[in-house]
């Protein structure tokens, strides 16, 4: 079964290149334009659509990337979260990390360093028991 990441991104050119990216990785993509449609996708149906990773965008309309993740870390606490940001900031970087986000990338990503970024987190996924 192909490794699936969730990819939460408003900006439409950018949610694109990222998401063939990925595929060009052999990964399978969800796209969500906003938190609120990555947690309506993610939550499709009886069960819980199941994804290895989420990377998600910070500042979106309706819910933003901060309250997407808070709302990952709760009821999924196993999928790991990379953050892409085209604004960083350092303490967000950091309260971000010590709330259990895999990584913190800033835009423009290379695409080495994103499929790293997902390697990574996919390899440390820990499941539920």
């Amino acid at each position: 079964m192909p490794t699936r990441v969730l990819l939460i991104e408003d900006e439409k050119e950018i949610r694109e290149t990222v998401k063939h990216q990925l595929i060009n990785a052999k990964y399978e993509v969800i796209e969500a334009g906003d938190g609120e449609e990555a947690i309506r996708k993610i939550n499709e149906g009886s069960n819980p659509v199941d994804v290895d990773v989420a990377i998600c965008d910070i500042r979106m309309p309706k819910i933003n990337g901060i309250e997407a993740t808070s709302y990952f870390h709760e009821q999924f606490p196993h999928l790991p979260i990379i953050i892409m940001t085209g604004y960083p900031k350092t303490e967000t970087a950091i309260d971000l990390l010590k709330k259990g986000i895999k990584d913190y990338l800033v835009k423009p990503v290379e695409k080495e360093v994103l499929l790293a970024a997902v390697q990574k987190a996919v390899k440390e996924r820990t499941w539920p028991t």
